[in-house]
């Protein structure tokens, strides 16, 4: 895993260039005006910027992280940025893709990664349901992160009955 996470960051190299051409290619104070030329790319980058970090620390990336590792902006009075309903388009992409490692680190033998993937998810979802989100794109991609935390309680559930968490918690309730 590290070996890949070193190989797609060095990809955001490229993605940095081809994003500061982009920035030259309208006047700065028209981003709003061209934002849907490149809303759902930037989405894209910001889930696969989460995911590497993710790989590397099980942490959540912050805003300002992506915007770094994209070469742009978190600020928006600083020109091309990082949109924040970007971002957290980017963010819900993350947890489905969990979601699914979830289910492929148990076909893999590895029974601890779901439980650490659980609480990620719901600590996220908890934050999720922090936001006054509109009825909008982004509130209907939050609507699917239910149903990546029922999958992954699924997960753990399965893990559980067959006493296969015991290898991930040393033990049951997490005894030893």
């Amino acid at each position: 895993v590290p070996k890949k996470c070193q190989k797609a960051r060095e990809h955001f190299g490229t993605v940095r260039t081809q994003l500061s051409s982009l920035k030259t290619k309208f006047p700065a104070d028209q981003y709003y005006r061209f934002h849907e030329h490149w809303r759902f790319v930037l989405q894209r980058l910001v889930f696969l910027a989460a995911f590497v970090v993710y790989l590397e620390t099980e942490t959540l990336v912050t805003r300002e992280a992506v915007a770094e590792i994209l070469g742009i902006e978190a600020d928006r009075e600083r020109g091309f940025h990082l949109d924040i309903e970007d971002y957290l388009s980017g963010v819900l992409t993350l947890a489905s893709e969990l979601a699914r490692l979830a289910v492929n680190s148990v076909t893999a033998g590895d029974y601890s990664r779901p439980l650490r993937i659980s609480t990620f998810i719901n600590e996220l979802d908890s934050g999720f349901r922090l936001l006054n989100l509109k009825n909008d794109s982004l509130r209907k991609r939050y609507d699917g992160l239910k149903y990546d935390v029922k999958k992954i309680e699924e997960v753990v559930y399965d893990l559980s009955i067959r006493g296969l968490n015991k290898e991930a918690t040393g033990g049951v309730g997490g005894e030893k």
